[in-house]
C-alpha cells in the first residue's frame, strides 16, 4: 500500500476566505429580513455546503423554500463572491500551500478537492492562482445531494479519479485528507481515509483528538513520516 492521492478541504484549507462567505451569508439573511446571530455561522456552516448552510439557516427561523429558490440564493451568493474577490489584490491562500502541492506533485501524487463551496468559487480561485492544473478532480457542493460530515464527497473523488486514470485503482486507505474544520473531518473518517487536520479554525488541540496528525500551518507536514505510515517498508 501506498499514497497515493491527497485530497483537499477548500475553504479553510487552500484560501482563507470565512471571513468573507461569513459576510456574504450574513448579507443574503438581511436581504431576506432576517439576522445571523453572533457565533452561528460557525456552528451551523462551518466545513457544510453552501446549500445546507442557507437551508438550515432559514429553516431555524422558519422560512421553507424550494430548490429553485435555494439555487437562485446560492447564485446571487456565489456573484457576491466573486465581486468580492475583485476588490482582493492578492488572494489570501494559505502559507506553505503551494510548496506541499510541489512537494505532492514531484512525488507523482494525485490531488482533489473536496468542498461544499460551489464549483464556480472553486475554479475562480485556482484559475486565478494558477493552481488549477495541479488538481485533476474537483468535487464541489453544487454537484452532490449530501454535505460534510457524511462521506460522499470524498468517495466521488475517488470514484472519479479512477474514472480517469483507470490503472490507479485508488482505494480510500490509500488517500490522505487535509481538513480544518469538524464536519470535514467526520467526513473523511467515515469514507476510510487518514486525516491530517490543520489548525487554521479550530484549536490543534481539538483537532489532535480525531485525526491522525495535525499541525498548525501546512508547511509543517513532514510528507516523509506520513508515506511511512502508508508504506511501512520506507523505514526499515
Amino acid at each position: 500500500m501506498s499514497l497515493k492521492a491527497v485530497l483537499f478541504d477548500f475553504n479553510g484549507v487552500i484560501i482563507n476566505d470565512e471571513p468573507i462567505h461569513e459576510k456574504l451569508t450574513e448579507q443574503i439573511l438581511i436581504e431576506e429580513n432576517l439576522t445571523l446571530k453572533p457565533g452561528e455561522y460557525k456552528k451551523i456552516c462551518l466545513g457544510r455546503s453552501d446549500r445546507t448552510c442557507l437551508k438550515d439557516l432559514l429553516a431555524s427561523r422558519g422560512r421553507v423554500i424550494s430548490q429553485t429558490q435555494l439555487t437562485e440564493l446560492l447564485q446571487r451568493k456565489a456573484l457576491m463572491y466573486a465581486s468580492e474577490l475583485e476588490k482582493i489584490e492578492k488572494l489570501p491562500l494559505y502559507a506553505g500551500l503551494e510548496d506541499l502541492i510541489f512537494q505532492l506533485r514531484s512525488r507523482s501524487i494525485h490531488l482533489a478537492v473536496v468542498s461544499g463551496a460551489i464549483r464556480n468559487e472553486i475554479e475562480l480561485v485556482l484559475n486565478r492562482s494558477k493552481l488549477a492544473e495541479y488538481f485533476q478532480v474537483i468535487v464541489a457542493g453544487d454537484e452532490i445531494t449530501t454535505s460534510k460530515p457524511e462521506p460522499d464527497g470524498y468517495l466521488l473523488a475517488i470514484e472519479r479519479l479512477n474514472k480517469q486514470y483507470p490503472n490507479l485503482n485508488l482505494a480510500p486507505q490509500e488517500c490522505l485528507v487535509i481538513e480544518d474544520s469538524l464536519a470535514g473531518i467526520q467526513a473523511a473518517k467515515k469514507a476510510g481515509i487518514r486525516v491530517v487536520g490543520v489548525a487554521h479554525t479550530y484549536p490543534f488541540h481539538m483537532l489532535q483528538r480525531c485525526c491522525n496528525w495535525t499541525v498548525d500551518y501546512l508547511n509543517e507536514l513532514e510528507l516523509e513520516r506520513v508515506q511511512e505510515v502508508f508504506s511501512p517498508k520506507l523505514s526499515e
